[in-house]
């Protein structure tokens, strides 16, 4: 899915969601979020290949996971979004970050793997 879409959250602030974001997910999003880069992906489910006995294209997907996104969160241009992430409160994720884990509030994040960078509160 492609979304181009800014949907006006309150009298005070607005809530854009722009171009190329993909979303596989089921997706439950704080306020105040600041998603201005595009190319996201954020990916639900993952593809099954616990078995070596069957070839990988026939074991199907593994279960549907929610992506959950707290308030005051900044995302940066072509970040990854494993299945069933948690970006909690103040969060930064920075420019290609594939976020494969989660991380307490008020992190900076950045890398592949995402990694914790420094805290905001510090």
């Amino acid at each position: 899915m492609i979304l181009v879409k800014k949907k006006k959250s309150d009298e005070k602030h607005d809530q854009a969601i722009v171009l190329n974001i993909i979303i596989q997910s089921l997706i439950v999003s704080g306020n105040l979020i600041l998603t201005m880069a595009p190319n996201r992906y954020m990916i639900s489910p993952n593809h099954d290949f616990s078995s070596t006995e069957i070839p990988m294209i026939f074991q199907g997907h593994s279960e549907r996971k929610q992506t959950i996104i707290g308030d005051d969160v900044w995302i940066g241009r072509q970040v990854i979004f494993t299945p069933g992430r948690k970006v909690a409160n103040g969060t930064i994720i920075g420019v290609g970050c594939v976020l494969t884990k989660d991380f307490p509030e008020y992190s900076v994040i950045g890398g592949n793997p995402g990694k914790l960078i420094r805290s905001r509160n510090s």
